[in-house]
């Protein structure tokens, strides 16, 4: 069984402060953006899709040690 990933969705979150895109499935993507459905990211934050990442767009660091860990 294979698990694409890809980085995606922001969210805000004042707790965290500036908007953080996450690490989410792939195949929820389209979904969540076409039909307002929630997507889990890999540290556990669920927001609907509401933009894509620009090139240096900050990324959850939580996302980003999990994602790391699974590329062994």
């Amino acid at each position: 069984m294979s698990t694409q990933i890809l980085e995606r969705p922001e969210t805000k979150d004042a707790d965290t402060g500036p908007e953080m895109f996450h690490y989410v499935r792939k195949e929820k993507i389209a979904e969540s953006a076409v039909m307002g459905t929630f997507v889990e990211a890999l540290c556990g934050e669920k927001f609907p899709v509401t933009k894509s990442p620009k090139p240096g767009s900050p990324v959850c660091p939580q996302c980003k040690e999990i994602y790391e860990s699974m590329q062994v």
